[in-house]
């Protein structure tokens, strides 16, 4: 996990430069009125770093902490090799310390995209519960779902603006993993306080979810 303060692109999985694609976002919309009522927030954006993001969340008077899961999932450093015929399988615990452990630090809010569509899904479950133990009550999380299982999915970074927008840009080839419909979100997100869903007209679904 990383702190800034204000400061320039990570490397990240992607090199060079990518065309963004702006995509309107009910959800986005919704949390920066949230962002900007709001002092002094402890912000969580989980995905390949974006200058762009830490510029527009520092200037709102916010700290902003990113961690991109999908990139370090892809390691083969967490997979246990099966024996016997049997399939290999994850070290998630080690997997959920090293990549999520905040030193006891809690979040206000936390924008997580689309990353449980490109986590094994052994690592999905438990994610949600650290999530859950390190937003503060009452906080808030974005979460994009792909609905449908689109093998031409792409892995983005996502890019915040001050409109109703945010921008899309490719960050890496890795495969869509996952698709959820609205039951199974429902059941990952059942120990929070509440969420909601909204339309959009793509393969996307976007919760606000409430701590």
């Amino acid at each position: 996990m990383r702190n800034f303060f204000g400061g320039g692109e990570g490397t990240g999985s992607s090199r060079g430069p990518a065309n963004k694609i702006p995509r309107h976002s009910s959800g986005w919309k919704d949390l920066q009125k949230y962002l900007k009522e709001q002092e002094s927030l402890r912000v969580l954006d989980i995905g390949p770093t974006s200058s762009t993001n830490i510029n527009y969340l520092t200037s709102l008077g916010h700290s902003i902490y990113m961690a991109n899961l999908v990139e370090e999932a892809a390691r083969p450093e967490w997979v246990i090799a099966g024996e016997g015929g049997e399939g290999n399988s994850y070290d998630v615990d080690r997997f959920i310390e090293s990549n999520l452990n905040f030193s006891g630090r809690n979040f206000d809010v936390v924008m997580l995209w689309d990353t449980a569509d490109f986590l094994p899904e052994a690592f999905v479950g438990p994610m949600f519960e650290r999530l859950r133990d390190v937003i503060v009550p009452g906080g808030r999380m974005l979460a994009f779902f792909h609905s449908t299982n689109d093998p031409n999915a792409a892995f983005c970074r996502y890019h915040l603006t001050d409109t109703e927008m945010v921008e899309m840009q490719k960050a890496g080839s890795y495969p869509l993993l996952n698709s959820y419909n609205n039951r199974k979100i429902e059941n990952l997100l059942s120990e929070f306080a509440s969420y909601r869903f909204f339309l959009a007209k793509d393969s996307l679904r976007e919760v606000i979810v409430t701590r």
